[in-house]
């Protein structure tokens, strides 16, 4: 499946992390591309309304947002994540970048 980022602020966002998580997200971005929707918990898990995150789990917890459009997965928006859950604002934000591609 073929991956695309919505802006290239979230690609720059992920790719200037530190090494140790660079590599994790390769490795879950490798998985989301060569399972593309066959993919599935623990790497990923339904947000709600055709949006899901990509989970990377290390030292940094990341969380990078991600629907599927016309046969490839186009990343929308990405954080790391600090606390237990979701802070609102991040889905707000991801629900309106979804909101705009349709």
């Amino acid at each position: 499946m073929n991956i695309k980022f919505l802006f290239s602020k979230t690609y720059y966002f992920l790719f200037g992390l530190d090494d140790v998580s660079v590599e994790k997200i390769n490795k879950s971005l490798g998985l989301l591309e060569k399972y593309g929707n066959g993919i599935d918990y623990p790497h990923t898990k339904a947000v709600g309304k055709g949006i899901f995150e990509l989970r990377v789990i290390g030292i940094r917890h990341i969380r990078i947002f991600f629907v599927y459009k016309d046969g490839e997965a186009v990343i929308l928006h990405a954080f790391i994540k600090k606390t237990n859950t979701i802070p609102k604002k991040e889905i707000d934000y991801v629900f309106s970048l979804k909101n705009k591609l349709q």
